[in-house]
């Protein structure tokens, strides 16, 4: 069993930037592919970053190419994604998602609570 809990969310101007965190226990972390993804208000859920396992390997939604980044320290256990240049049309709640296969995939084993983002215009 792997829990999966967000945290860094919150609320910024456009043009900021958030570090949203996912913190992991329960099973080894480092074996994981880990996913973001976000759910705006009316909206369906989409995909917007991954990292493989090692965090050799990383894919991005063609909307935050450039702007976002994807990490993760295995040593802490933890998955982060960096934000920049935010717009307030990615006011979403952000989800931290574990075990997907490829990474990418929207099919993933495990989900986190989500943490929600709002960027004021």
């Amino acid at each position: 069993q792997v829990q999966l809990v967000e945290s860094g969310g919150g609320l910024v101007q456009a043009g900021g930037s958030l570090r949203l965190s996912c913190a992991a226990s329960g099973r080894t972390f480092s074996v994981y592919n880990m996913a973001w993804f976000r759910q705006a208000p009316g909206k369906e859920r989409e995909f917007v970053a991954a990292i493989n396992w090692s965090g050799r390997s990383t894919y991005y939604a063609d909307s935050v190419k450039g702007r976002f980044t994807i990490s993760r320290d295995n040593g802490k256990n933890t998955v982060y994604l960096q934000m920049n240049s935010l717009k307030p049309e990615e006011t979403a709640v952000y989800y931290c998602a574990a075990g997907g296969t490829p990474p990418e995939s929207d099919q993933h084993n495990y989900w986190g609570q989500g943490t929600q983002v709002t960027v004021s215009s």
